[in-house]
């Protein structure tokens, strides 16, 4: 397995891992990602920033993710609790979608610690992610890795989204 930066080529298929999360997420009874988002347009968004990043396996992309070093807007006001951290600065990792064929094989684990290893070259000290309060299979994911849960966030859109942060 190779992780390495998307490419414009990557797009098509970012797209296609983001069709197959909507579907598994729907049959879940999760409505996250119901609207649309993220699409090929969005991966496109994420390669030109420099922000995608995928996992492939004898050149097949097998999960991709938006992994950087910055701020997320939504980020500077929680409720419900409070961010481990006041850091102006972290670590973020968005859309994280695996082939439905490759899931059990730690490929979200291999993206966050990506980020992880982004931070330390950065030399930011705590990482952030949100997801849908019933997504629990990314929330079993996101507390193997070691963020814990910081409270509630809140979308553009206005959705709330349960948030965490993994302090490095």
């Amino acid at each position: 397995m190779k992780l390495r930066k998307a490419v414009p080529g990557d797009v098509p298929r970012m797209a296609a891992l983001y069709e197959a999360a909507r579907r598994s997420l729907r049959a879940m009874g999760v409505d996250q990602w119901q609207d649309g988002y993220p699409n090929g347009t969005t991966a496109r968004a994420d390669v030109e920033s420099g922000a995608a990043w995928v996992i492939e396996e004898d050149g097949a992309v097998l999960a991709c993710a938006a992994v950087y070093v910055g701020v997320e807007p939504t980020y500077r006001e929680i409720f419900d609790g409070a961010w481990k951290t006041e850091n102006p600065v972290y670590g973020v990792i968005h859309r994280i979608a695996v082939d439905p064929a490759a899931k059990k094989r730690g490929l979200a684990s291999a993206l966050m610690a990506h980020c992880t290893a982004l931070c330390r070259e950065a030399g930011v000290s705590s990482q952030r992610c949100d997801t849908h309060r019933d997504n629990l299979p990314m929330r079993r994911t996101l507390e193997k890795n070691g963020y814990a849960f910081c409270g509630v966030i809140v979308l553009e859109s206005g959705a709330p989204r349960v948030a965490y942060e993994k302090v490095l």
